[in-house]
């Protein structure tokens, strides 16, 4: 197959991509008229769809703010094809080499928040679908953009969508990994409400997704509290009167290739002091990541270990609260371990309290839906990879015959939720190749 992609649809690309990343679009509100996840994300929506009409679609905003879409062409099926502009916080600004919110290129890679999640990808698919129109091609078959703007939290856009909106009845997200994931770990945010504290002062972490990177304690002891990480070879700062615990951030669904800055702590802290969630974390978590000691084995052949992270722990003078994330393998329901959880979480005092719960996915490998992507991936790259599975959490779950496709390549380093986040452009060019013959397969081939 031919690429349909010119220097023209890349170079336009990029300049959409950079006007993407510089809008920090991370969630700053729950509920405000027309802005439900604060302005800039409200700002990225509009800006996503002012793109999207500049490049032939009609286009509508949810008039509450919850989510758009863009729509192309006539026919009974709809195909979807379903982005989110919201970004985690840019983490550390000290260890980014560029503005993160800038969208610098540099090497061949464009760096920035959402380069890589989701705002990179979004592009590349918007750019296909120009390719695919510029190259002359008849659509059969109606195409819907579906921007989502609360993936990085509680998925509330895609609730309102499907409320309001029409399934689309197949499609895929590029927010995973080539070739693609057909099945997804059941996906479980839960918080365990302790005891507060008058002589203890706690507020570590930032996402429930993100095992952090770093977590502070400032107390008077930080010297002691200090001695007593480094005999246990904990990687620590000292300034004045707060010690740092440096770990290693990565998405959650992959927490074993990081380091949890909060669990280590909370490990030299609990030799100090005497508290539920810090001896919770000490006895039931320490480095584990998989939760074997409050759950035993929790695996299946097909999606692999269950996934617990500790994302952020608050100790105030009225109470205490620890923030989970965790990702189920798909034989295992969410109920089963969630009362596991809970009775774990009651033998320290502490309350379990859901905060999220998204079912796994599904769709099996004979699908037609699969192997026309497979086919196309193959094609394209010459990889014969198997389809996989995955801990991390898409909007995939949220319909019906819909997969994650791309834009992340098998031999790239996944750089989402990190410092110095970034798009190799050669790469965002080869899956908007891919992406490009996908719309003419799904949408114009009869």
């Amino acid at each position: 197959m031919s690429s349909m992609i010119t220097e023209i649809h890349k170079k336009e690309s990029l300049l959409d991509l950079k006007k993407l990343i510089a809008i920090p679009s991370v969630n700053t509100a729950d509920s405000t008229i027309n802005t439900p996840f604060g302005q800039e994300i409200a700002n990225s929506l509009e800006e996503v769809l002012a793109i999207s009409k500049s490049l032939g679609m009609a286009t509508y905003i949810d008039p509450e703010g919850f989510y758009g879409y863009a729509d192309y062409g006539d026919g009974k099926d709809l195909v979807g094809i379903v982005c989110h502009l919201d970004v985690v916080p840019e983490g550390n600004r000290s260890l980014w080499e560029t503005n993160p919110f800038e969208g610098v290129v540099k090497d061949g890679v464009i760096y920035g928040r959402g380069s890589q999640d989701d705002k990179g990808p979004t592009i590349a698919t918007l750019y296909a679908f120009k390719a695919v129109l510029d190259a002359g091609h008849t659509f059969n078959k109606r195409l819907r953009f579906i921007f989502g703007t609360d993936e990085e939290t509680l998925w509330r856009c895609m609730d309102r969508y499907n409320l309001n909106e029409e399934a689309p009845t197949m499609g895929f997200v590029p927010d995973g990994v080539f070739p693609l994931t057909y099945a997804e770990k059941g996906l479980l945010q839960a918080k365990l409400i302790g005891p507060g504290s008058k002589e203890l002062a706690l507020n570590c972490g930032e996402a429930s997704n993100v095992v952090p990177g770093k977590a502070s304690y400032t107390g008077r002891d930080a010297e002691e509290i200090a001695m007593t990480l480094k005999k246990m070879k904990v990687d620590i700062m000292l300034l004045d009167d707060t010690v740092t615990v440096n770990g290693k951030a990565v998405h959650s669904s992959t927490a074993k290739l990081g380091i949890n800055a909060i669990n280590q702590l909370a490990e030299g802290l609990v030799v100090h002091y005497s508290h539920p969630t810090l001896k919770f974390l000490a006895e039931k978590v320490a480095k584990e990541t998989n939760g074997f000691s409050i759950f035993g084995e929790v695996k299946d052949e097909m999606t692999g270990e269950l996934t617990f992270n500790v994302g952020s722990i608050v100790i105030a003078e009225a109470f205490s609260e620890i923030v989970l994330d965790l990702r189920i393998p798909v034989k295992y329901t969410i109920e089963e371990v969630a009362l596991a959880l809970e009775k774990a979480a009651s033998e320290y005092g502490l309350i379990y309290q859901e905060y999220d719960a998204v079912p796994a996915m599904y769709v099996p490998k004979e699908s037609p839906l699969i192997q026309t992507l497979m086919a196309i991936y193959r094609d394209k790259t010459g990889d014969l990879t198997e389809p996989i599975t995955s801990g991390g959490a898409t909007y995939a779950r949220k319909m019906t015959n819909m997969v994650a496709f791309g834009a992340h390549f098998p031999y790239t380093k996944s750089l989402a939720h990190q410092e110095n986040e970034g798009m190799n452009l050669e790469e965002l060019y080869l899956a908007m190749d891919i992406y490009a013959e996908t719309i003419v397969q799904l949408c114009c081939n009869k």
